[in-house]
């Protein structure tokens, strides 16, 4: 069985137009400039070896991320890999895998290298339950995996209060010569289930009761602090994890299924557009998707960690920028993150 989009016509391009990209590509990198690098912040390894309750959002690099929801550590789409083809790795890793916390849930968003790396899923520690799209599970198995659970778009899986559901990209996957679209690709959709939301909102009352009758001036200090650096999003905030994808009408449906918080959208490897276009959104699109899906905040990935494209980091933050005045978008929505940078996500 071979998947598609939902888009039909969003297809690979041809051998042929691959061919054009590379003698383009062969001029135009010796005149790109990669002298700017994505920052990075020590990781605070205490905290996220410590932290069992409270929402945070960590960036590794890439697509890679370290979600800790409702008491559970998640990874998207580990890859700790130093080189992806002959590309070697812009800027080291924001968190060192030896010091992730145990993985609960490993999230899969499609099979390509970038962000599916066998090597950095074996190095995880802990009990890791790995969800993969349709059409993955066997392979990931025959390299040892057990617990492994499969979707299809638009399924779901809970695990220990919180609800994952498989949802729709425009890309493709491919890892053989022989495999091209038999494994399918999307995105994630991370919520409290309802039950578990029910306890949250309880906690939820105390912490803000607590917040509003805070004594001392340094608590009040601190508190608006925290407020002024990130914005609150609540005790277990929805998160859509977009994967790769191109520009498609499934980012309108997702918003219109869910209720979101935080977008984590992609916005590199999108040059040259006539090639890139059908599987990576440009910055501009990924600020478009991101009003499509109606979310709260959005944070950049997939940019900055190798060459996969003809752009370069410094180009994807700024078209970001400019697209986002242009729009007159809050610029409190979107966030930013250094490398290693642990988004407590409400501001505790």
């Amino acid at each position: 069985m071979r998947f598609e989009n939902l888009d039909p016509a969003a297809t690979i391009k041809s051998f042929k137009e691959l061919r054009q990209w590379r003698r383009e590509r062969a001029v135009k990198m010796k005149h790109k400039d990669y002298s700017f690098a994505v920052p990075a912040e020590q990781p605070d390894t205490a905290y996220l070896n410590g932290n069992t309750s409270q929402p945070s959002l960590t960036w590794i690099g890439h697509s890679t991320f370290l979600i800790q929801h409702s008491g559970l550590n998640i990874i998207t789409d580990p890859v700790w890999a130093e080189q992806m083809g002959f590309q070697k790795r812009l800027v080291q890793p924001g968190l060192p895998i030896a010091d992730v916390p145990p993985i609960d849930v490993v999230l899969i968003s499609h099979s390509h290298y970038d962000h599916l790396h066998i090597g950095s899923l074996k190095q995880l520690s802990g009990g890791k339950t790995l969800i993969v799209p349709v059409g993955l599970a066997d392979k990931m198995r025959s390299k040892g995996f057990s617990s492994v659970i499969e979707l299809d778009w638009w399924d779901s899986a809970t695990i220990s209060g919180v609800k994952f559901t498989f949802v729709p990209s425009q890309h493709w996957t491919r890892r053989t010569l022989l495999d091209t679209n038999r494994s399918h690709w999307g995105g994630y959709v991370i919520e409290a289930s309802d039950e578990y939301e029910a306890m949250r909102a309880a906690a939820q009352a105390s912490v803000l009761e607590s917040a509003e009758t805070a004594e001392t001036e340094s608590e009040s200090q601190a508190l608006h602090h925290v407020e002024q650096k990130r914005p609150f999003v609540g005790l277990s905030p929805s998160i859509y994890f977009a994967g790769d994808s191109g520009y498609f009408d499934g980012f309108r449906q997702i918003g219109e299924r869910f209720r979101i918080d935080i977008a984590l959208m992609p916005i590199g490897a999108y040059e040259p557009e006539w090639f890139m276009g059908p599987q990576h959104v440009t910055p501009e699109q990924a600020l478009q998707a991101f009003i499509d899906t109606d979310a709260a905040y959005f944070v950049p990935m997939h940019y900055g960690s190798f060459r996969l494209a003809d752009d370069t980091p410094r180009e994807a933050l700024d078209r970001l920028e400019s697209q986002r005045a242009h729009l007159e978008l809050d610029s409190t929505r979107m966030v930013i993150l250094p490398h290693g940078e642990t988004w407590r996500m409400n501001g505790v």
